[in-house]
């Protein structure tokens, strides 16, 4: 029911995921839903305090300290501009309530893991466009998660980068 759905956006700033984020908030978010932000880092952290966030994630950012650059560079993460207006102008207009989580790890399995510690209802993601050779050598992040998710998930293209 809209108003209380927690919906997440798989975040790594690309143009296929701001794309990814605008189609949840133009489609899906609505008066009172949660939007979850969440950022997978490859590397593992550095600082022995962060070490405790491997297993599950960072703490919950709200969108005010998400906005703050020194908040973020303590979690590796650089502020990103146009995505920082696009939540703040969804935020305000759709009355909606912007979190970010970070995990650390594969993103196949973190975004996954990340499903059902957030507790879910849907997921959407962009999608890289690999070609059928990248995808089988490097394996598709869109795949795994559309096989393993415990939850609907919507997969955004770029219909610039994904014309036959």
């Amino acid at each position: 029911m809209p108003g209380d759905r927690k919906i997440g956006v798989a975040m790594d700033f690309s143009k296929s995921s701001k794309l990814a984020l605008q189609w949840a908030i133009d489609n899906l978010a609505d008066k009172g839903d949660f939007l979850y932000i969440i950022h997978i880092k490859s590397e593992s952290p550095d600082e022995s305090r962060d070490l405790l966030w491997t297993t599950h994630g960072s703490p919950l950012i709200p969108l005010t300290e998400f906005r703050e650059p020194e908040i973020m560079k303590k979690y590796g993460v650089q502020t990103d501009i146009e995505v920082l207006d696009t939540l703040d102008t969804a935020s305000r207009q759709k009355e909606i309530k912007v979190v970010t989580k970070l995990y650390w790890g594969d993103a196949r399995e973190k975004l996954c893991e990340a499903i059902e510690d957030l507790k879910l209802d849907s997921l959407v993601m962009g999608s890289r466009g690999l070609s059928t050779i990248k995808r089988i050598l490097l394996g598709s992040v869109t795949n795994y998660v559309i096989s393993n998710a415990a939850c609907p998930v919507t997969i955004v293209k770029d219909p610039i980068s994904h014309k036959h």
